[in-house]
């Protein structure tokens, strides 16, 4: 299984960047996918989510400006972000797992310890 997040870059307060991440090797046709970050110093944070059955949910740090989705073959995940601040400065990482973690998610909500696949990270930093 391999998961792959390109896209990172430094941009201004205000600005956009769509994230990707290339999934293979894993049956991602029906899985969880989701977007965690991590800024220096602090824990990861699960920031969007997108189930089997296209489902979104966000934190609330992130909720109107970012934006999950995937391709036609889901083998393709993106995170667009709008309206960048100087706090959505970090690490990037995707991950995925089957479904079944679904239920779990909604009751303890985006934590990294529900997925079993990681990507390496991409690196975003938003400053004037």
């Amino acid at each position: 299984v391999q998961l792959v997040e390109s896209g990172g870059a430094s941009v201004q307060p205000g600005g956009s960047l769509r994230l990707s991440c290339a999934a293979s090797g894993y049956s991602s046709s029906r899985a969880t996918m989701a977007w965690f970050r991590q800024a220096p110093g602090k824990e990861r944070e699960g920031i969007a989510s997108i189930d089997s059955d296209g489902s979104t949910t966000y934190a609330d740090s992130v909720k109107g400006r970012f934006t999950i989705s995937t391709d036609n073959s889901r083998n393709t995940l993106y995170l667009q972000m709008d309206v960048l601040k100087p706090e959505d400065t970090g690490l990037y990482y995707c991950a995925a797992d089957n479904p079944l973690i679904g239920p779990a998610m909604k009751t303890l909500g985006i934590i990294s310890r529900l997925f079993s696949y990681w990507g390496q990270g991409t690196q975003v930093t938003v400053s004037s």
